[in-house]
């Protein structure tokens, strides 16, 4: 269990901002912090990392203070049992790929981690390749395997994906969603992806102004309603024809491109671009907008 209770008094381009949480994340569960720009979300993960102190407050993990301003507790990094995977990979270019994860083990650690690390994310055979001459998919698989190096107990995920091409971000997903499970990890990841968000997340987190304004499943977050059926899918609107009282729409699902027929009721209130929500009913398909991408 995680539990952070925080106040951090912030400076923008925009002005001052107060953030306050009181965040409960249940250990192993995969939750997305989602929010405009400026709501505070980079600045949550800086201070849960220890690489920025909140004004007051506590962090727990685990029934083990990581921040307790009141009895001037504050671990620093290196002390929190944490990993972290960026947009940009952050790896060292003057390293091959096998020389990263090394770099990141402690001394005295099982150096056969580096091994099965590099088998899980399929790179063995890149291993002696330096940064610069691997793709960006490649690429951050490196970095997600050097976060796991040190079997962290929480993995912190800042947009990892949104400079990808989407079959690749969807091959990272199913990366991500593997680790997650192998390592039992409890991971935090900022996303304004929601088809991503839907995939991949058991909880999502909406700030707005550095305070709590959702919290629950993504359907709970993203549709107005809940949407039953035997099977869901996630996809965006492409092209949408009207034959009398019906609607056509295109639907992409991932990398495929799928009809639907609906009624007006549902068809009518759509447009090209929108993010919906595609599952069964009584063997007929029903359509709900989940919401617009940030």
């Amino acid at each position: 269990m995680i539990h952070i209770d925080i106040h951090k008094q912030l400076t923008s381009s925009i002005g001052s901002m107060s953030l306050d949480l009181d965040l409960h994340i249940k250990k192993g569960d995969f939750v997305t912090i989602y929010g405009k720009s400026g709501a505070g979300k980079t600045s949550t993960f800086r201070i849960l990392a220890g690489l920025m102190s909140p004004d007051e407050g506590k962090i727990i993990v685990d029934d083990k203070a990581w921040v307790d301003t009141t009895a001037d507790i504050n671990l620093s990094p290196q002390k929190r049992s944490i990993g972290l995977v960026f947009q940009d990979y952050a790896l060292f270019p003057n390293m091959t790929v096998r020389e990263n994860l090394e770099f990141a083990l402690m001394r005295d650690a099982d150096i056969t981690i580096i091994d099965d690390l590099l088998e899980l994310v399929e790179l063995e055979g890149l291993q002696d390749r330096r940064p610069a001459t691997l793709s960006g998919g490649q690429q951050q698989r490196v970095a997600l395997a050097r976060a796991l190096v040190q079997k962290p107990q929480i993995l912190l995920l800042d947009e990892p994906l949104s400079a990808l091409d989407i079959e690749m971000r969807q091959k990272l997903q199913e990366y991500i969603l593997k680790v997650h499970k192998e390592f039992h990890l409890t991971t935090i990841m900022i996303s304004h992806d929601i088809s991503e968000i839907v995939r991949m997340t058991d909880q999502v987190i909406q700030l707005e102004e550095g305070k709590v304004i959702k919290k629950g499943n993504p359907a709970e977050i993203f549709a107005n309603i809940q949407v039953g059926g035997k099977f869901q899918f996630t996809g965006q609107v492409v092209n949408i024809v009207q034959q009398d009282f019906l609607f056509i729409l295109t639907i992409l699902i991932g990398k495929d491109l799928v009809k639907v027929v609906v009624d007006e009721s549902e068809g009518s209130s759509l447009v090209i671009g929108d993010k919906v929500v595609v599952a069964s009913k009584a063997y007929n398909p029903i359509v709900k907008k989940i919401g617009e991408a940030l």
